[in-house]
């Protein structure tokens, strides 16, 4: 699990992932870039549209830790 806390709480909530979670952020990454946070966006939409609401906050999280990660203040991360 990691745990994020950035200076300025309001605009950098706290994100709480698990392995699997961060995984699939990473892999995100490495496959498309800077469009990674763009397709956790999409992906957390089209679990909403279809109802799924557990894909729909996975997507969401994972989407806020592609942008963590993507960011300078990655090394602000604690394990």
């Amino acid at each position: 699990m990691i745990l994020y806390a950035a200076p300025d709480v309001a605009t950098h909530p706290f994100v709480f992932v698990d392995r699997t979670d961060a995984e699939a952020a990473v892999a995100l990454i490495v496959d498309l870039g800077d469009a990674a946070g763009i397709e956790a966006a999409r992906r957390a939409a089209r679990s909403r549209d279809v109802g799924n609401v557990i894909h729909f906050c996975r997507w969401r999280q994972i989407g806020r830790l592609v942008e963590l990660l993507s960011g300078e203040e990655a090394g602000a991360m604690r394990h």
